[in-house]
């Protein structure tokens, strides 16, 4: 952070007033996210100099932790210049000094978001979350839960080009029809972590994408009912998991009132218990974090940002194991 102030923590701690959910937040990110790990993925791409002369780059780090501040409040560009200007909590977080430093405008936010686009860092970023939980002992071998989520994204034809994001696509969910993309996600049954994501247009089946989101290790794999008959897809093949998929509503309800039909009714509520664990990342990264609509145009930009939430809803989901162990 420099010689010139107190570290985030540090200033935390110095004032007496009462902590504000937000410090509080921001205080226990400072602490669990592997800064260190992440600005040397990010180095050997980041610009040592800037090309057309002028102002040296800003340092990485407040680019990062600018970049990391905007997924969790989901702020646009241009929103994320206005927060840095008129929120002291985050101008500290990111290691600006109003007095003496420049604030970071919308066009080099904007160029750092490309920059781990282009470098297709989005999903290294995730994989070295995963290594530093993995070093912590929070490993995801054992079994995996599978789930979709939908992304909505603006149907609109009032842009530039006058059109929707051929990218994206119309589904249809019950008596509702979305635009958008899916969010594909396996996710340890032990520790409710997600160890792998797939970005996929909207109209693409949950089935498709499932050989992508196991690792190979899985003894188990959990799906609701949108993963009937994964066990004969082809690619299945290769993996001796055992598929554990929940029942046609219908059919549950449909179950005799025996012994035998009890049984199979305890046995779904047991798999529906397991399952609730893959919905608790999706509600950090759609309600912690608010990324419910996407505003990035293309399936490449938007799964850069997914593989970032990833990461980021890992490290606040294990944010007491990490801080305990700190």
């Amino acid at each position: 952070m420099g010689g010139k102030q107190l570290g985030f923590s540090d200033y935390e701690q110095t004032t007496a007033k009462k902590q504000t959910k937000r410090e509080k937040f921001l205080a226990e990110m400072e602490a669990v996210v592997p800064w260190d790990a992440l600005i040397a993925l990010i180095e050997p791409t980041y610009p040592k100099t800037n090309k057309k002369g002028g102002r040296p780059p800003y340092p990485l780090a407040t680019m990062l932790r600018i970049h990391l501040l905007q997924q969790w409040y989901s702020l646009s560009d241009p929103a994320m210049e206005e927060a840095l200007i008129e929120v002291p909590t985050m101008c500290r977080f990111a290691g600006i000094d109003l007095i003496s430093d420049r604030i970071s405008d919308e066009t080099t936010i904007l160029t750092f978001r490309h920059l781990l686009e282009k470098h297709r860092l989005g999903e290294q970023i995730l994989e070295t979350v995963k290594a530093h939980l993995s070093n912590r002992g929070m490993t995801m071998r054992q079994g995996t839960i599978v789930d979709a989520t939908l992304i909505a994204a603006p149907s609109s034809t009032k842009n530039k080009a006058g059109k929707r994001d051929k990218e994206m696509h119309q589904t249809k969910k019950g008596n509702q029809w979305y635009f958008g993309m899916k969010v594909h996600i396996g996710v340890d049954k032990d520790s409710g972590l997600i160890h792998s994501v797939v970005t996929t247009a909207a109209n693409v089946h949950d089935l498709t994408p499932v050989a992508e989101l196991l690792h190979g290790d899985e003894e188990v794999v959990y799906g609701d009912v949108g993963y009937q008959g994964i066990a004969k897809r082809p690619e299945m093949a290769a993996h001796s998991a055992t598929f554990r998929v929940a029942m046609r509503p219908g059919k549950r309800q449909a179950l005799p009132n025996t012994a035998d039909g009890k049984l199979q009714d305890l046995i779904e509520a047991a798999k529906a218990h397991l399952r609730a664990k893959v919905e608790h990342p999706f509600r950090v990264i759609k309600q912690q974090f608010g990324y419910q609509k996407t505003r990035l145009r293309g399936l490449a930009k938007s799964r850069c940002k997914v593989n970032v939430l990833a990461a980021l809803s890992n490290l606040f989901q294990a944010r007491h194991q990490l801080l305990a162990a700190a």
